[in-house]
Parts: C-alpha cells; structure tokens; sequence
C-alpha cells in the first residue's frame, strides 16, 4: 500500500465513531440507605456496570440541591414531602416515581446502658433523659427522621417537654452518632440506622400509628439522559435489590 492509501485509510480511520463510553449514574438519597445502596451499587459493578457515584445526606438537603442544579440522575428521599417538592417543580421525569421502601422508628440508647422501654403514655421522656440530658434527632425543621420524630412525640403528648431538649442534627446518621458518642443519652432513627451500629441499641419502637408511614420514594430525574442511569434505577426494583434492602431491614413496598 502506498504512503498515500495509507494516509487516506488513516483519515477514515479517525472519522470514525468512537464505541459510547457508559457513564456513572449518580444517585443523591436519604442517609439512612447508605449501607444498602453501597451493597446494591457494588453488586452492579461486579456485572460488569460502571460503579454508581453515591451521595447521602438529608432528603431535604439533597433536594434543595437538586432544585439548585446539582448534577444528579436518581433520587431516593425518606419522605414524600421533598419528593413532593421537586415533582411540583416539574424535576421528575414523568411516570418513575415510586414508592419503594418502608421503615421503622426507634429509640436508641447507648449499647452500654442497654434497657427496654415502652414507648405508650407511660414513656417517661424526663427520666430517660435525665436533668440535663438531650433527645438526639434529625431537626424536625427539614430532616424526615425529624419529621416523623416530632409527630410520634406529639401524638404521646410530650412534644413540649421534648422541644426544648432536643440535640437538633443534620440528618438522622448525625443524630445517631450523638447517642454513639455519648454526647445525648438517648436518640430517635430509624430501625435501620440501629442496625448498622454496634454502639447503639433500640430501647423501644414507636407505635406506628404515632407518626405518617414512613415512606421512601425513588425517581429518576427530568434532567439525566444517562442510559446507564435508566439502567440501575431499573436495577434498584429488581428482586436482586430487593434482597439487599430487606437484609438491611427495610421492608419493600408494592
């Protein structure tokens, strides 16, 4: 072949269509699925699958940072309200919320001071808590562990002796690690979060009918075009995920 075949046969070469490179799907969601969204993420990476980028924060945090332009394709909240919020800003893309995963509210104490308590119209907040002791919880400004915490308190009656005691955190993997430290004497998590440390114990269980069902909606946004984002969010309500929400101690919705 000639030195000019040869350069033309380059040319043609480089003009041609570079093989499309799948793109990492980034997923903001609830602190609360850490543990099992890193499971579920790493479990698609094995099949072959560009690793998720993860982000955990508050539902409302993220939410706003969506609302902010944040570059995320998935977003899995603790509650409906935030998902709420960005579906009325027209954020979602249409048809793929869902509601996923339901959870628990409990009350954590330090794995050191380990005691069962009932949580009924016989819970005494100011014993447990001694005289100058806080209530460790996800400020129920924003935060849905918050939220729920400050509805459950209400329908007990012992929202106004609890506001004033309460060691407000960021989101509700803050407010667990205020009990861990033992910087507060007890908290309100989810059963999830009390799963995932071994420095903490459930003291008792809110009664469900105290607080709104929790509720863990995913969607995918408006915004993504990322196949390989479609692709894992399709993951994510496969009976493969399923398992791994479930071992983690959420229960799945349908």
């Amino acid at each position: 072949m000639g030195p000019t075949r040869r350069a033309l046969l380059a040319c043609l070469l480089l003009l041609q269509p570079l093989p499309a490179v799948a793109q990492n799907a980034i997923m903001f969601a609830a602190a609360s699925l850490n543990e099992a969204l890193t499971e579920i993420a790493t479990q698609w990476a094995k099949s072959g699958h560009p690793s998720p980028q993860l982000a955990f924060a508050s539902s409302s945090t993220l939410a706003r940072q969506i609302e902010q332009g944040a570059p995320a394709d998935l977003f899995a909240s603790a509650d409906e309200k935030w998902m709420d919020e960005l579906e009325s800003r027209h954020l979602l893309a249409p048809g793929t919320r869902i509601n996923l995963l339901s959870n628990q509210l409990v009350l954590i104490v330090p794995k050191d001071h380990t005691r069962t308590i009932a949580i009924d119209g016989s819970f005494d907040l100011v014993a447990l808590l001694g005289p100058d002791g806080r209530l460790a919880v996800g400020d129920p400004a924003h935060v849905p562990a918050g939220i729920y915490a400050r509805q459950a308190l209400t329908t007990l009656g012992l929202w106004s002796t609890a506001e004033p005691r309460l060691a407000r955190a960021a989101d509700v993997r803050g407010a667990m690690r205020l009990v861990e430290l033992g910087e507060a004497p007890a908290g309100i998590v989810y059963a999830t979060d009390a799963a995932a440390s071994d420095k903490v114990v459930v003291a008792g269980v809110f009664p469900e009918s105290s607080h709104e069902r929790i509720v863990y909606p995913f969607a995918r946004l408006d915004r993504s075009d990322s196949a390989e984002a479609k692709q894992f969010f399709a993951y994510l309500r496969s009976p493969a995920a399923a398992a791994v929400f479930t071992g983690h101690g959420f229960s799945t919705l349908k």
